[in-house]
């Protein structure tokens, strides 16, 4: 599963990073321990989402909303959107600051994507053609080139792979998007309607698995989503991710030149890899699963 895996791993793999260029105004100082309270009382720890502790418990109305999603998108030849992520990362004072990344997003079904990433932070792009993938940024004319398999699935496993390249959505490109939400659910139920999210009435759902728990918001009419916020199960800090959703065209007019950049013909190349090993002791991160599980039987 992507979404609930890793929709918060984005915080730190956005395409201009993998790049090997500092994304200074993405990234905060290291958080300082804050300053000692007045009082003496110990402070309490604070609270992980207790997913572990829910039983299987699977609605089938918000199972068949996010079947919804997944059978609106599948259909679409192709599409495009704009995600915006905000993320929580600790401030040096302690309490957590919200940054932001947009994502412009246009792909064609089964071999064509691209996004851009306008900031803040430096700018990147990311295309993937069907025989290749290349990263870009442009304000460096800096560019990463590489082959790539015959589908968006096995292109975004393999830029993951060979150079953390992982962007937050990807699993709303999957081939079988509903798969790739609900694999290991343990808990997916239907919360009410809202008129606030996106401009439209949308269905909140909210579903977990054992690692994450889930928050999203489907256009009532459309399917289409438009919010996704997560939480992790492993975060002692219990800091919130979210991904909101805009733009979305299903099966626009798309131009073949698209999925490529003549700058790149221009920039300087480098190699398509991790820009560096990880600090020492800190473990890496565990790779994508490449082929998900069956979900749950719900119906």
């Amino acid at each position: 599963m992507r979404t609930s895996n890793h929709i918060g791993r984005a915080v730190v793999l956005a395409a201009g990073f993998m790049l090997g260029i500092a994304a200074s105004a993405q990234t905060a100082a290291p958080a300082a321990a804050p300053a000692k309270p007045a009082t003496t009382a110990k402070k309490p720890a604070a609270k992980k989402p207790a997913v572990e502790k829910f039983k299987l418990i699977l609605e089938p109305r918000a199972m068949e909303l996010l079947k919804a999603v997944s059978d609106k998108l599948v259909a679409a030849k192709a599409m495009s959107f704009t995600a915006v992520v905000g993320y929580e990362y600790p401030s040096k004072l302690g309490p957590p600051i919200v940054y932001s990344t947009r994502y412009d997003v246009t792909m064609q079904r089964p071999d064509k994507l691209r996004i851009l990433i306008p900031g803040d932070g430096p700018a990147s792009e990311f295309y993937y053609d069907g025989k290749k993938a290349i990263a870009y940024a442009p304000a460096q004319n800096l560019a990463a080139v590489a082959a790539a398999p015959p589908t968006i699935d096995d292109a975004l496993d393999a830029a993951y792979k060979n150079a953390a390249i992982f962007f937050p959505f990807e699993d709303l490109l999957a081939a079988d998007p509903y798969t790739a939400m609900t694999d290991g659910a343990i808990l997916a139920y239907y919360i009410g309607a809202s008129n606030v999210v996106g401009g439209v009435k949308t269905d909140m759902v909210a579903w977990a698995n054992k690692d994450v728990h889930l928050q999203i918001w489907i256009g009532a009419e459309d399917r289409l989503p438009r919010r996704i916020r997560a939480m992790y199960a492993a975060d002692p800090l219990a800091l919130r991710h979210q991904v909101d959703y805009s733009d979305w065209q299903i099966d626009p007019a798309v131009s073949p030149d698209t999925f490529s950049s003549a700058k790149i013909a221009t920039a300087g190349h480098m190699e398509f890899a991790a820009p560096a090993p990880p600090p020492k002791g800190v473990k890496p991160v565990a790779a994508r699963k490449t082929n998900s599980t069956a979900p749950a039987k719900t119906n």
